[in-house]
């Protein structure tokens, strides 16, 4: 049942995309081109594109839930635990990728130089 609902909003929505490409534009410079094409019956032919659009958009949004209540439980499962597997993993600390530091002859580093030390954060009061 799935299949069926996931195929049938593939199709509304190859529908809606073609029912939105063949609506004239209402407004703009086309607008002004348009006004002698109403007088053979364009209009209602406009409105009846309109009402299909709508339907087909309002159809979409059915057809997305029931796909989503009709979806197979092992695949919420799967997807479920996919998703609290990646959150559970602690983050990676990110690699030092500096150049490690050439001490002069005498042993010790430069004031500028010295690396910082990391002080504890204070807590805010």
């Amino acid at each position: 049942m799935y299949i069926a609902f996931v195929s049938l909003i593939l199709i509304a929505s190859v529908l809606i995309v073609l029912a939105v490409l063949a609506q004239s534009p209402k407004s703009g410079m086309a607008a002004n081109f348009g006004a002698s094409n109403q007088v053979m019956g364009v209009r209602q032919t406009s409105d009846f594109l309109e009402k299909f659009t709508w339907i087909l958009a309002v159809a979409i949004v059915v057809l997305s839930l029931a796909a989503t209540m009709a979806m197979p439980s092992g695949k919420i499962t799967q997807s479920k635990g996919a998703v609290e597997k990646s959150l559970e993993q602690p983050a990676q600390e990110p690699q030092n990728l500096q150049t490690p530091l050439v001490l002069p002859q005498g042993g010790e580093q430069p004031a500028s130089e010295q690396p910082a030390t990391e002080q504890p954060a204070q807590p805010a009061l």
